[in-house]
């Protein structure tokens, strides 16, 4: 009996620490970041198999490091979850709505910060200390994201809950980050853009600029994958966070600082100049350019957050990550390769066929079932996506007043994202509502988006076209004012 007793802490003291502190890591992330205690029936064993490891490795650590048994462990948390559920009883009803409405206090964010920082660039005639030293921080924000864990929160907050801590600390950060990044690329750099690209150059300079985020997405899910399913995060943002920061040293080599006067306006009058209507009325080729862009926008946010999912759980696609590659390779090159055509003939004349182009590819996706029909679809509706992103902002950087171009990437972050943010989501969500379908995602429910996304986007986007018909007509007649 001596012995029997024995063998169990026996056994835990041959698994090495290396071995400990990485299956620990992996068991904080599938436990208490993917929430699989959520899951009633998330077992031991299913954790083994999904660490790859068996049950007698998982239980040598959960007793070692937590000092609890699977059970204690997967329940403790349910309850600590439950204690909160019932002192906030807001969070018993989130739901689809709620967290479109979350996605747009985020925007919110970006808006104020771009509009704040993008106005006192202007005040001071600088772009390249808001871009560099933007981008810089930025990055180190980024980083510091790796090294918020549970096991860090409860290291500096003993007395709360881990969970809950680690949760501030990435709202926080986010926060941090959000202000770093708006400043750095929203406010500075897009003000730089319009500084020094010449109206002549905007189709080649913004079918290049149309494509970065979407290279991004590739990036991370062709190279990285792999890492953040291995729970990696740590070595992941620290990567990311690298990259961006060595984007901030290389700017300060690269980045000429144009030739700007400093302003002398009123701090306050300057921050909502472009909300006054003598500015409106006097501009009125750049606000129907951002009434264009802002239903285009809202259009894309109808459908763009639900792709994958609706991929996976409606289409049932495994290989949703080779349908996205395939599709954004394709769009990417044709933005690239359509720059000195937008520029040639017009941006204005090009604009309608785009977003034709952007029409006929959201009612394919409203039809398509198979993975071939939705690449080929996709790569239509994405090619007019980037092609009218990189035509409207275009056609906004050549009305925007001299002087006033940090400014107005606040009030185009307004149209082309805040309100789209807003209403986009919004949108979908209340399109998917109507879905009879519905899959679970550790443990909790959700509806599963319907093709009628598409149809509601391609609605949206149909709206647009009366803002480009009054544009162009009011440069026909010459009758525009910058």
């Amino acid at each position: 009996t001596e012995n029997k007793q024995q063998r169990p802490a026996a056994y835990r003291t041959t698994v090495s620490p290396e071995v400990m502190d990485e299956l620990q890591r992996k068991v904080i992330q599938k436990i208490v970041v993917e929430k699989c205690y959520r899951d009633k029936n998330y077992s031991a064993r299913q954790l083994a198999q999904d660490l790859g490891t068996n049950t007698r490795y998982i239980s040598a650590v959960v007793n070692n490091r937590f000092h609890k048994n699977y059970t204690e462990l997967v329940n403790g948390y349910r309850v600590e979850e439950a204690m909160s559920l019932m002192v906030d009883r807001r969070y018993q009803k989130t739901n689809i709505e709620d967290i479109s409405a979350m996605v747009g206090w985020s925007a919110a964010a970006a808006t104020l910060t771009t509009l704040l920082m993008g106005a006192l660039s202007d005040r001071v005639g600088k772009r390249k200390l808001f871009i560099c030293g933007g981008y810089l921080l930025w990055g180190l924000s980024t980083a510091a994201f790796g090294l918020v864990t549970v096991e860090n929160a409860a290291k500096l907050f003993p007395a709360a809950s881990a969970a809950a801590a680690a949760a501030v600390m990435i709202v926080v950060l986010d926060c941090v980050m959000t202000f770093f990044g708006s400043t750095a690329n929203d406010a500075a750099f897009n003000a730089w853009i319009t500084d020094t690209v010449p109206n002549a150059a905007r189709g080649k300079a913004e079918s290049v600029l149309a494509i970065l985020p979407l290279i991004s997405m590739l990036v991370i899910f062709g190279l990285f994958d792999g890492m953040t399913q291995r729970g990696q995060w740590q070595k992941f943002f620290a990567i990311f966070g690298g990259l961006v920061v060595l984007t901030g040293v290389v700017s300060v080599f690269l980045i000429p600082e144009p030739k700007l006067e400093p302003r002398r306006d009123n701090g306050l009058k300057n921050l909502v100049y472009g909300l006054r209507p003598s500015v409106v009325r006097g501009n009125p080729a750049l606000y129907l350019s951002f009434a264009a862009f802002c239903l285009f926008s809202v259009a894309v946010q109808v459908f763009f957050p639900y792709l994958i999912i609706y991929m996976q759980n409606y289409l049932h696609f495994d290989g949703y990550a080779l349908v996205l590659g395939i599709v954004l390779i394709f769009a990417s090159v044709v933005s690239v390769l359509s720059g000195r055509v937008i520029d040639r003939l017009g941006e204005l004349r090009c604009v309608l066929p785009a977003a034709g182009v952007m029409f006929a590819g959201l009612l394919g996706m409203f039809f398509a079932r198979s993975m071939l029909a939705v690449i080929l679809t996709g790569c239509i509706m994405m090619s007019g996506y980037m092609l009218v992103t990189a035509i409207l902002s275009g056609v906004i950087r050549d009305h925007t007043p001299a002087g006033k171009a940090g400014h107005f990437q606040g009030i185009r972050m307004i149209f082309g994202v805040l309100l789209p943010m807003i209403l986009g989501p919004a949108i979908g969500a209340a399109v998917i509502r109507s879905s009879d379908s519905t899959y679970v995602e550790l443990g909790v429910t959700k509806t599963v988006p319907t093709p009628a996304i598409f149809l509601a986007a391609a609605a949206l986007l149909a709206l647009s076209v009366p803002f480009v018909l009054a544009l162009k007509r009011r440069m026909a007649a010459g009758e525009e004012r910058v």
